[in-house]
């Protein structure tokens, strides 16, 4: 079942949320993502944000390391497309698939992936859960009091949101995963984004009862805090 929650106006450009509560296939999504990239950067299609999850598989960025597969024959593994190395998904993990018009939001790649970073840590922040950004570490990182610290006496820290995209005549697709509560044994085939001295964490392991659609009403909330410029729908489903 797939729930669309905003509109089309071509007067007024809106952002299209989709909801998918069934898994989705990764071909399926890759395919949908770069049709709507190319309809949008055609003007014949808005924007879109699709939030879905995806059965446990491996997906392999452009910069991705064979080395970093370190169980190839755990689950499938796809070639991505996009920025990065090796990402796990699979159920319990929100992914917001990001089909925007970064030509309208400066064309600057750089502070577009700082956008996304931004969005995630307003979510997070829904929460009481503080997202920090880590110098050389792309995605989202929470610090881990409960964890043993560093020989040097700092936290330890476990990545809790994964981002990764690429454009086409401007236009964004791929996008973001935020761990809810998947399992999180299933990053061990991977070395997950290349880091292999920092852990894994979700909402769940972190002790919140946080469910998919409290992080989806989490999701649409912050959104426009981060990417004023275009107003995302809210309509009901």
């Amino acid at each position: 079942m797939v729930i669309c929650d905003g509109r089309s106006a071509k007067e007024t450009p809106m952002v299209e949320w989709i909801t998918s509560d069934a898994l989705v296939p990764y071909p399926e999504a890759l395919a949908f993502m770069e049709a709507r990239a190319d309809a949008i950067a055609s003007g014949t299609a808005d924007e879109c944000i699709w939030l879905l999850e995806h059965p446990p598989l491996y997906t392999a960025g452009t910069s991705a390391n064979p080395a970093d597969l370190t169980d190839p024959d755990r689950f499938d593994v796809f070639q991505a497309r996009r920025g990065g190395q090796y990402t796990y998904h699979g159920p319990g993990q929100r992914v917001a698939y990001v089909m925007l018009d970064v030509s309208r939001r400066g064309r600057d790649v750089r502070v577009f992936v700082a956008d996304l970073e931004a969005w995630i840590i307003a979510t997070l922040a829904t929460f009481n859960v503080k997202g920090e950004r880590r110098p050389g570490r792309v995605g989202v990182w929470v610090q881990r009091p409960d964890q043993p610290s560093g020989a040097d006496g700092t936290l330890a820290e476990d990545k809790i949101a994964a981002l990764g995209i690429r454009l086409r005549k401007w236009v964004s697709f791929h996008g973001l995963s935020i761990n809810v509560e998947p399992d999180l044994s299933h990053f061990s085939g991977i070395v997950p984004c290349g880091i292999s001295d920092h852990g894994v964490t979700s909402l769940v392991d972190l002790g919140l009862p946080v469910t998919l659609s409290d992080v989806d009403v989490a999701l649409k909330e912050t959104f426009g805090q981060i990417f004023a410029d275009i107003p995302a729908a809210h309509a009901g489903a």
